[in-house]
């Protein structure tokens, strides 16, 4: 079912979805008169990206927000460790999930009752739809759950990369600048501004430096630092015998940091995914952004389609720059981040990529 939820044909679909929750986005930073914290923005972003593309759900603004501010106490809260005491952090997590769960409800209620007007099979949609196929109907516990899987999938991990994401195109402003060349040579950035219907699954493909970029934020900013695996057979390493059945933790980021085949490891470098060099190509496993073998992250094609629209609409109708004296330190708990989220003020452009007073 989630290779369906993620195939060709239903990132196809999402993209013009998704493209539209990043102009109004953007819209909204560039209208306010004070800097933004990117990384709160950018997790209220992926959040509504989740619950208007993935899922479906007509929540009017108002309720939406209310609804990230609870999905956030969740977030918070849910690797609290197990104390059931009425303030703990574990007591503010369950409260948080069953909050979050009503609203879920109504939303899904209101989605299987109100079926007109959907140009595209959401995420969602295809659950419920695979369930059918296999002669078994999905209670409202399981779509509840899966939803929420959902949006937890879609949510961390993706604001983290698009915060990585703006804070180096503010630090390597030729960066930007090549993607520009790069978006007006294709045909997709013409005086200024995107042209109609340009942005298609195939285009986006054919976007070699976007890639390289969104690639070296990966590999830098990776969003987690590993991930864990259950030794199916017992095997040496190092001369140290690790035994069959043990759950084993391998590190995304020091594997990055020690791989042989990138060269200036702590240099943001997306040439070094050009064509010329392609440090990613020697070996399996010195890249692994999103996990390795067929235990891969399912959701990284929707993730790197995100990047590279929000990456094209950075570029293409926006101006910003950082708002405070340098750069904040990053912290990699509980993803990667600024410490102090980013702050960046925006400002609006004109279809001449004039500025907007």
């Amino acid at each position: 079912v989630f290779s369906k939820i993620f195939s060709h044909e239903a990132l196809e679909s999402y993209l013009p979805k998704i493209q539209l929750v990043i102009k109004d986005t953007l819209r909204a930073w560039s209208s306010t008169p004070e800097p933004i914290n990117v990384y709160h923005e950018t997790q209220q972003l992926t959040f509504r990206m989740a619950i208007r593309v993935l899922l479906g759900f007509r929540i009017p603004d108002e309720e939406l927000g209310r609804l990230f501010e609870v999905y956030q106490q969740f977030v918070e809260n849910v690797f609290s460790l197990p104390v059931d005491l009425p303030f703990s952090g574990y007591r503010r997590g369950i409260r948080a999930r069953e909050t979050l769960q009503k609203g879920l409800e109504k939303a899904i209620q209101e989605k299987l009752q109100n079926t007109q007007g959907k140009d595209y099979a959401d995420a969602l949609d295809i659950l419920i739809e695979s369930g059918k196929e296999h002669g078994k109907e999905l209670t409202m516990q399981e779509l509840k759950d899966g939803t929420l899987e959902l949006i937890f999938a879609a949510y961390a991990t993706t604001a983290s990369a698009s915060t990585s994401l703006i804070m180096q195109l503010l630090k390597h402003p030729r960066v930007l600048e090549k993607l520009r060349e790069e978006l007006r040579s294709k045909g997709i950035l013409h005086n200024g501004c995107i042209c109609e219907g340009s942005l298609r699954l195939d285009n986006i493909s054919g976007l070699h430096y976007l890639d390289c970029v969104i690639k070296e934020v990966l590999r830098l900013f990776t969003p987690i630092s590993g991930g864990y695996r259950t030794v199916l057979q017992t095997f040496e390493l190092d001369g140290f015998q690790i035994p069959k059945g043990w759950s084993v933790m391998y590190s995304i980021r020091d594997t990055h940091d020690t791989a042989p085949v990138f060269k200036d490891v702590d240099v943001f470098d997306p040439d070094r995914f050009g064509q010329g060099r392609s440090e990613d190509k020697d070996g399996r496993f010195h890249y692994l952004p999103f996990g390795g073998g067929v235990r891969t992250c399912l959701g990284k094609h929707l993730a790197k389609l995100f990047l590279k629209a929000l990456a094209i609409e950075l570029a293409s109708t926006s101006r910003f720059e950082l708002a405070t004296r340098t750069f904040p330190k990053i912290t990699l708990v509980p993803v990667v981040h600024p410490v102090d989220g980013l702050k960046v003020k925006f400002f609006g452009l004109d279809s001449n990529q004039n500025e907007i007073l």
